[in-house]
């Protein structure tokens, strides 16, 4: 995978997009940190199928009691933390 600079696609956007029309995936970078992928709209990657047709089937899943907390929220609440 290649990677190009916000900057560096600025000045040459040509050359970035003529290897992703030939199937090449590019990560898209500003001041060093990733920010996204650019990719090609058709690849030769395969999709594969699910494994199983229909729906989660949660309902065998067994059902959990809350010891911590009154509600499902207020654990949620309680598991953020500081942000």
């Amino acid at each position: 995978m290649k990677s190009i600079s916000v900057g560096e696609l600025r000045q040459n956007p040509s050359a970035m997009v003529a290897d992703v029309e030939s199937g090449e995936v590019y990560e898209l970078t500003r001041h060093n940190h990733r920010v996204g992928y650019i990719v090609p709209a058709v690849t030769s990657t395969q999709i594969i199928q699910r494994a199983v047709e229909g729906g989660a089937r949660t309902t065998a899943i067994a059902r959990h009691e809350l010891r911590t907390a009154e509600s499902i929220d207020e654990l949620l609440e309680s598991e953020k933390g500081e942000w």
